[in-house]
């Protein structure tokens, strides 16, 4: 019955907005990661150039999900599909940006930047084998800091998440034993507290003491949050800030022989920030007219979005890394033809329905 009311709601609202869909020129969903870079750049670009383009941050999962079926003009994902996969479902993709992921807590009287985490406390803590908040492992490196015997509330996101993914691949890298593998969902034995999108898993540490979970950078400034000072890998102290993401960015070596493939978490770098993220755009073969909408916007972006990034915590790509996927712009995204069939209108409602009926 709801989902019947939703429908009616729905196509109500583009029948009330017919009149004004010329003004509507891109829509799309998926990663929640990037939400608010991308909503800085859509109002500036529709004041600049009077196009619209509408981004839904349903999650990577649903990104991924819409990519392949085709309900959304564009799709973002945190999690980059090997070129086998592009090749299978007729995409393209292309990185977009570079951001930290926090570990942001709430522990009472332990301010922003406090507490200290090392990689053996982050895998104990993330896997569940650290169950207070006075265990040994993380009382180590805070002597200084009252940590109480107080159950750590693990929270985690409970939609598949690109944020997930790229938070798990660090983890495998620091703690193998107990990440065999990159997730969209967070497998462990933690008391673990699931939160819908990054905004929610942001709110429930807001709100439970005791808390830690993972996020965008965004999400720190949107909700004052306080966030760990983490141990990186080359075993120096680090604090996610706009620099060390951009010394993060420094390590995006994306080829756009491989369809830009890669994860750049845990690199290298006296002071780079050890668990960073690169959020991708999939573009289906052809589309050509609404793939170059699509081009534009990003390229606009690219040359005028840096401090509308940097505002959020989010660092752009190095400069080789833009000159090639304009490149790949010319050579694949607007060149490679379709086979697949266009989906029709009721399977674009038919999924908008499913997947808003449980929105990230």
């Amino acid at each position: 019955m709801k989902l019947s009311k939703f429908l009616i709601g729905l196509i109500s609202i583009i029948v009330i907005s017919n009149a004004d869909v010329q003004n509507v020129n891109i829509e799309a969903r998926g990663a929640t990661f990037p939400k608010s870079v991308y909503a800085e750049w859509v109002k500036a670009y529709k004041k600049e150039t009077g196009k619209t383009i509408e981004y839904l941050p349903t999650g990577s999962g649903d990104g991924i999900a819409s990519a392949i079926k085709r309900v959304s003009d564009f799709s973002g994902s945190d999690k980059p599909l090997q070129p086998w996969r592009l090749k299978r479902y007729q995409l393209t993709m292309f990185p977009a940006i570079v951001g930290s992921i926090i570990l942001a807590y709430n522990i009472p009287n332990v301010p922003d930047n406090a507490l200290k985490l090392s990689e053996e406390a982050i895998g104990a803590i993330f896997s569940g084998k650290a169950k207070f908040w006075d265990d040994e492992r993380i009382t180590k490196y805070n002597p200084n800091l009252n940590l109480p015997h107080h159950p750590i509330k693990v929270v985690a996101r409970k939609d598949e998440s690109g944020t997930t993914y790229n938070f798990t691949y660090y983890l495998r890298k620091i703690a193998y034993a107990d990440f065999k593998k990159a997730e969209k969902k967070l497998n462990s034995k933690a008391d673990i507290i699931e939160g819908e999108g990054s905004s929610g898993v942001a709110e429930l540490v807001r709100d439970t003491q005791y808390a830690i979970g993972y996020m965008d950078y965004s999400n720190k400034i949107k909700y004052s949050l306080n966030s760990a000072t983490i141990e990186n890998k080359d075993g120096n102290w680090v604090q996610p800030t706009l620099q060390t993401a951009k010394d993060g960015a420094k390590s995006a070596n994306l080829k756009k022989e491989k369809d830009f493939f890669g994860v750049i978490a845990y690199k290298d770098g006296k002071n780079a920030y050890p668990i960073v993220a690169t959020s991708f755009v999939l573009l289906p073969y052809g589309h050509q007219e609404t793939n170059k909408e699509i081009i534009d916007f990003f390229d606009w972006a690219f040359k005028n979005g840096e401090a509308l990034a940097n505002k959020h915590g989010f660092a752009m790509l190095p400069k080789k890394t833009i000159k090639e996927i304009q490149e790949y712009w010319i050579e694949k995204v607007l060149t490679t033809k379709e086979s697949i069939p266009r989906v029709s209108l009721k399977e674009k409602l038919n999924h908008i329905a499913i997947t808003s009926s449980n929105p990230s």
